[in-house]
């Protein structure tokens, strides 16, 4: 008989919310566990090292919860860590579990958005210091050239609340008016950070008319939908109960009434020690 256990989907903090979002709107069968890891959040400036290393114990606890996939709704932590952890650490740990990213679903299909073949990519500065975008893009659509634009402050504008507040507009506009000026034919924006979607109408205000401004939420859902589809073998491994829990490093209570604002309804969330790796309370 086939144990069958919850999807994990992982953020440094609660942007993943925005994609987790997605994806149990897209396949709401499915049971799910979020950690936001907020007690060291961010990881946008974060060392490669540091970030790998966060990560990679983050995935070991998903995988002591017993999941059998995670998804790694980060791009800091899918540019800096996940290669690695698939190829040097997977085999080791559980060689018959899936770790994937919200990177490579993205650029598979950005060139469907595009009629110019010029892009910019809105993201943390670890994302863009990777280079992960530009190679990935590069795979699958040698003909697009893409810009990109590192925004630090858009990320503690919207973990503070902030992101609707006319305070904001200053960093929003200063960054918008900067990838734009990279390139006047740009037409299609990819907000390459989970917490992003959140100052979409205020990037949008910015924006010359024409340009498209793309979420990655949806894209990455439905090429979970895909790859399950393609890999029953792991596909019969994913419980089907419909039920979600949320846990974080850090205070519950600041998860919970953060998190709401990302997930779109009330959360109710665990603690959680990755030094110890015993869950205080389970909210299933």
């Amino acid at each position: 008989m086939v144990t069958t256990q919850p999807i994990g989907i992982f953020d440094s903090g609660y942007g993943g919310l925005t994609v987790m979002k997605e994806i149990v709107r897209k396949l709401p069968q499915y049971d799910y566990i979020y950690l936001g890891d907020n007690a060291r959040a961010p990881y946008g400036n974060r060392s490669f090292e540091t970030v790998y290393r966060y990560t990679l114990q983050c995935v070991e606890w998903f995988f002591q919860k017993g999941c059998p996939l995670v998804i790694l709704a980060c791009n800091t932590a899918s540019a800096k860590a996940l290669r690695t952890i698939q190829q040097n650490d997977l085999p080791q740990l559980a060689p018959s579990n899936r770790v994937l990213g919200v990177i490579r679903p993205t650029t598979e299909i950005i060139g469907n958005f595009t009629r110019s073949r010029k892009i910019g990519v809105l993201a943390t500065n670890g994302t863009v210091q990777s280079g992960s975008y530009l190679i990935e893009i590069e795979k699958f659509f040698p003909d697009i050239t893409v810009y990109q634009e590192a925004c630090p402050m858009w990320v503690p504008i919207v973990e503070n609340n902030e992101h609707t507040q006319p305070g904001a507009d200053y960093f929003v506009k200063k960054h918008v008016q900067q990838i734009m000026l990279a390139n006047k034919e740009i037409d299609t924006l990819l907000l390459a950070c989970t917490h992003y979607p959140l100052l979409r109408d205020k990037i949008t205000q910015f924006l010359p008319a024409g340009v498209s401004v793309v979420s990655q939420g949806e894209i990455v859902a439905n090429s979970l939908g895909d790859y399950l589809k393609r890999h029953t073998e792991l596909e019969i491994r994913c419980s089907k109960n419909g039920h979600r829990a949320f846990y974080t490093t850090d205070s519950t209570e600041d998860f919970d009434n953060h998190a709401s604002i990302f997930f779109g309804q009330a959360i109710h969330s665990s603690h959680v020690d990755l030094d110890s790796n015993i869950p205080v309370a389970d909210h299933i």
